[in-house]
């Protein structure tokens, strides 16, 4: 059986508004959009909790952050918690990662047989959030204006420092897979390649600020007045100190002009990753995804980084391409979710190997040009700045957004694309407000579920407490490092070292 290989390409905080290949005026991200023409582009993917952690182990498990409490981004990702990597581990599939994940929790692999580099957050119980203070701001490790107010230009950063390893070490990986090939070995792999950028602080390399100018950097395209946001924007807006300091356009368009320089950067890493593979002639039997945990607001509606479900925080960028991937674009709703069923299929497995319930739809056959009657994306939002979960449901056009305390957010996108017109109130809308209203009852139970996300916030607080006095093991991952395995040693024949190294292999002549 000849099965792809499978290679995600991930971003952190990249809204698909600021791409060329979801339509930015002057975005420049060639490789990207490479990738877009000549596969599918999925023009409504969403996250299922827009916040990195959450976000990810939900992309990892095809579970929604209810049923394996990945509340927020000191969540531990449990070890039982079946992923990807195990089922395409036990379908034959070597496995990598390369990059972040935020893995919170002793187990830092979750099933990638190989991880190739550390992760750029902590790993411990550190960011644990407080419902029972919800409205008191996280100073030490939370977002704020400073960090627009610092926008800018530098040589390196330890974003830049992290994102250039993550490359590095993808490359290296997919040589060796080369390598292996030369050597008769035909398995298939899997690897994620997740990068930080180009999630802020908002401070870009030279070589990208330069690609682009002050006078072609849009402006945020809607901002309400302070006292017309609705009730979790302006929890939001405290929490990241945006409603009570002000900025100014030049600092606004500094910001916005480094984080489109930071997506130039991503593109570049999508570019290296995309010339490994054809570095070792695997490009053509390798699906490759470009993707995002969630996006940014970067001051679209008066809102910064995500933790809301609009647009710009909630939608992912999401593009296929590779052996069997027709080229168009899906407009049905689709999320993370759906990707652990995706990739089982392209493994050519089936629902037989899933370990636990799996939240997510196949995307393949939308992949292929087909159709689907599934149109339907699900959020959870169980993390800072709210006492209560936040519920989102895309189905077709129409947005639902819902937490027990606020009154019901609806938007027609197919009409109100900004999110501009909040109609939960609309007779128009009456029924289509009713049926969601009642969906949300159906399926959460948002008194129960706020007692569970309290309760592990309050075990987690004890434990971050016990592990500061010096309790138990750091879990951050080292990846293992033999020098004395490496490059030519005293043991080893050099030449036979170099013979192993070098890609492509010298042609053997014969005798």
């Amino acid at each position: 059986l000849d099965r792809p290989n499978i290679v995600v390409i991930m971003a952190d905080q990249l809204a698909p508004h600021f791409t060329g290949a979801y339509g930015h005026a002057v975005a420049k991200t060639p490789h990207i959009d490479a990738l877009a023409a000549r596969g599918m582009r999925f023009a409504a993917a969403y996250c299922n909790s827009p916040l990195c952690a959450p976000s990810r182990f939900a992309f990892m498990s095809g579970q929604l952050i209810s049923r394996i409490a990945a509340y927020d981004n000191a969540s531990e990702f449990r070890a039982s918690v079946p992923t990807f990597a195990h089922y395409l581990q036990a379908l034959g599939y070597r496995t990598c990662l390369s990059g972040k994940m935020h893995f919170v929790g002793p187990d830092q692999k979750h099933g990638f047989q190989d991880r190739v580099t550390t992760d750029i957050y902590p790993s411990d119980f550190a960011w644990t959030p407080d419902w029972e203070a919800a409205d008191e701001r996280i100073d030490k490790w939370y977002h704020n204006m400073q960090t627009v107010k610092e926008s800018g230009v530098a040589v390196a950063t330890f974003q830049t420092d992290y994102d250039d390893e993550v490359e590095f070490a993808a490359r290296r990986w997919l040589i060796d897979r080369g390598r292996d090939r030369g050597a008769g070995d035909t398995a298939p792999f899997c690897m994620v390649a997740s990068f930080i950028h180009p999630h802020d602080p908002y401070v870009a390399k030279p070589e990208f600020w330069d690609l682009y100018s002050d006078d072609e950097i849009d402006m945020p395209e809607f901002v309400p007045a302070l006292e017309d946001q609705d009730p979790f924007s302006r929890r939001v807006m405290d929490g990241i100190e945006a409603s009570y300091i002000p900025l100014t356009d030049e600092e606004i368009r500094r910001a916005r002009r480094a984080y489109l320089a930071n997506v130039s950067y991503f593109d570049s890493k999508v570019g290296g990753v995309v010339k490994a593979l054809e570095d070792i002639g695997e490009l053509d039997n390798t699906i490759v995804i470009v993707t995002a945990d969630h996006g940014d607001m970067l001051g679209e509606r008066g809102l910064w980084y995500k933790m809301n479900f609009f647009e710009h925080s909630a939608r992912v960028p999401l593009i296929m391409a590779g052996p069997g991937v027709a080229q168009g674009r899906a407009s049905n709703a689709c999320s993370l979710l759906d990707l652990v069923p995706s990739f089982v299929e392209i493994a050519g497995g089936d629902v037989s190997v899933f370990g636990e319930p799996v939240d997510g739809r196949s995307l393949m056959p939308l992949a292929r040009g087909e159709d689907d009657p599934e149109d339907v994306a699900i959020g959870e939002y169980c993390a800072e700045m709210t006492p209560y979960p936040v519920i989102m449901i895309r189905r077709g056009t129409l947005k639902y957004i819902h937490c027990d305390i606020d009154p019901p957010q609806l938007y027609d996108l197919a009409n109100d694309p900004q999110e501009r017109l909040n109609v939960a109130q609309d007779p128009a809308y009456a029924e289509a407000a009713k049926g969601f209203a009642s969906e949300v009852a159906a399926r959460w139970d948002g008194e129960a579920l706020r007692r569970d996300v309290m309760a592990t916030q309050k075990s987690r607080r004890a434990l971050h407490a016990a592990m500061a006095a010096g309790s138990g093991q750091h879990w951050d991952y080292n990846p293992p490092s033999e020098a004395s395995e490496q490059y030519v040693r005293n043991h080893m024949d050099w030449t036979e070292a170099a013979a192993r190294y070098r890609f492509p292999p010298v042609e053997d002549s014969g005798a």
